[in-house]
């Protein structure tokens, strides 16, 4: 109750000075990711965290914001996707438990994320097929018709406050290069900014909307004022005149670049934005929030009756902007909701809590260079569970880390909560290298690896900069043939490895183990773990190239 008080408190006073406006409260979420249950706020503080109340609470929040509906206000409540793959009880039930609470909530609109593709298409549209709303995006295109797959709307267009409000959806084109082939069978994701571009302009001059949202699974920069200057001039003009990405339009990029939107909710990224960033040129305003069901969004658009345009916008907190934590103290359970969440979370999470093994050390997943303790965990774990010379994974599939203590079931489905497959292959040293130079090429990031001891200079040129190469503390050997481990997510080509879809088939090996078994049955037979950060991998760029490295 004290939250609603100083909530309405303060849109009370910011709405005195805007007396005669109009006011529409746009409640959002964005990368629920299955977390509609409850959880501990371990990112605040790890070691006494706060309780979160998930979907029940948010429930309660999205009651007493329409509970402010009046003659001159209301409402819309939305989603910028990745809505279910992530918690057990979004991954168990292929999201079918997460559309459940949308549509007890009344959400107005959901847009596609990536992760919607991370089970096939079937599975897929008998999840959608749930909803009781319209499921949107206007760049996901079926090969076979050329046309949007019958599940989803380019836009739909609601009507509050005698407005025509537009709102259009649109899928980052990261999702090419991060699902699998299968998931993604006669599906193509088309260019946001030119698909962006051709709907704003049938919204605003065919629809006759007046006020265009769009709802996008994209984020803004991490740091946005940079970032814009290095990509634009003071008058707003592209400073280069080719785009070099090769990665999906962000959505500063969209904001900046497609004229007539208005508000831009994205996502994405996993990061909040507590007040929005408004494009100098445009004045389009972008905001989003943080991941996993741990809050709400809320921005008030204040609108000109006369000219039915956008004049300004209000937050409902100081400090927190737009983004309003789930607190369960603060916002207490809606019953209804909670019974019907907590019957999915039985039935997915029976088991979860078998302890199998124990942490000697805090696995955290805070890198150093390509190594953290919990990501040099996992690539242990792979080439353990297949006896394999060579074991790599990509930075951003450790989601989660473990702390010192007993290791449960669940521990390890939040590091890895993704159905990925653990798969070997076999090939030559030099192909072998050329995955490790791979990642190390212009500024990509790294891999995380085991079994080997690599050694790099970033003051090399692209694909020579590996200048020390061990396996299993031998020198390498270009002409040997190893034993790689991997997943089935990577041999696809993914996280820019596309060399790996030319290995020949007969040289891998699926051996029909999720990784996230492969991890489990680590920490049952190597308990405790201690894994730390070693010289597995380091970055030296006065190093010398060493002597078996040469030609």
């Amino acid at each position: 109750m004290k939250r609603y008080i100083l909530l309405s408190v303060l849109i009370l006073a910011l709405s005195l000075s805007f007396a005669n406006d109009l006011r529409l409260d746009v409640m959002w979420s964005n990368d629920i990711h299955g977390g509609i249950d409850r959880s501990k706020a371990t990112f605040m503080n790890p070691e006494f965290p706060p309780q979160l109340g998930g979907g029940a609470s948010a429930a309660t929040l999205i009651e007493h914001i329409r509970s402010w509906s009046s003659e001159n206000r209301a409402n819309l409540l939305l989603d910028a996707g990745d809505f279910f793959q992530g918690r057990p009880v979004g991954t168990v039930t292929q999201g079918r438990a997460v559309i459940e609470f949308l549509n007890a909530t009344g959400y107005d609109a959901l847009t596609l994320g990536n992760h919607e593709f991370d089970i096939l298409q079937e599975e897929l549209e008998e999840t959608l097929e749930m909803a009781n709303f319209p499921i949107l995006s206007c760049n996901v295109i079926d090969t076979r018709t050329g046309k949007i797959p019958w599940y989803a709307f380019p836009y739909t267009i609601v009507n509050r406050l005698g407005l025509r409000i537009g709102i259009l959806g649109v899928t980052t084109t990261d999702t090419k290069q991060m699902s699998f082939p299968e998931n993604i069978r006669n599906i193509d994701f088309l260019d946001e900014k030119e698909t962006v571009t051709k709907y704003v302009k049938i919204l605003r001059e065919e629809e006759k909307v007046d006020i265009v949202i769009v709802l996008g699974h994209a984020g803004l920069p991490y740091d946005n004022e940079k970032v814009y200057l290095s990509r634009y001039d003071a008058q707003g003009n592209p400073r280069h005149k080719e785009r070099r990405s090769h990665w999906g339009y962000d959505a500063q990029e969209i904001a900046r670049e497609v004229e007539g939107i208005d508000l831009f909710i994205g996502g994405h990224i996993h990061k909040g934005v507590p007040q929005p960033w408004v494009d100098p040129v445009t004045h389009t305003m972008v905001i989003h929030g943080y991941a996993y069901g741990s809050g709400m969004g809320l921005i008030t658009l204040t609108i000109d009756p006369e000219t039915k345009t956008v004049s300004g916008y209000e937050t409902p907190a100081l400090r927190e902007g737009a983004l309003i934590t789930l607190f369960e103290d603060q916002f207490i359970p809606d019953p209804e909701v909670s019974e019907m969440i907590e019957a999915h979370v039985a039935i997915a999470e029976k088991g979860m809590d078998e302890i199998v093994g124990v942490a000697g050390v805090h696995l955290s997943r805070t890198n150093v260079d390509a190594q953290s303790p919990m990501g040099n965990t996992i690539v242990d774990a792979m080439r353990y569970r297949v006896d394999a010379d060579f074991a790599f994974l990509n930075l951003g599939g450790v989601r989660a880390e473990i702390k010192s203590g007993p290791v449960t079931y669940r521990d390890v489905f939040e590091v890895m909560p993704f159905d990925n497959m653990l798969i070997t292959f076999t090939c030559d040293g030099e192909t072998l290298k050329r995955i490790i130079e791979t990642r190390v090429e212009g500024s990509r990031a790294g891999l995380i690896v085991s079994g080997v001891n690599v050694v790099y200079s970033r003051t090399r040129p692209s694909w020579d900069r590996v200048t020390s190469l061990k396996i299993g503390g031998e020198p390498w050997d270009p002409d040997k043939i190893y034993t790689v481990a991997t997943t089935d997510f990577l041999m696809q080509g993914n996280a820019g490895l596309t060399l790996l879809m030319n290995i020949p088939s007969e040289d891998i090996t699926n051996h029909n183990i999720n990784l996230r078994d492969a991890i489990v049955h680590y920490f049952k037979q190597e308990s405790p773990i201690t894994t730390k950060i070693d010289d597995r991998w380091k970055r030296s760029d006065d190093s010398a190239m060493a002597p078996w490295m040469k030609p």
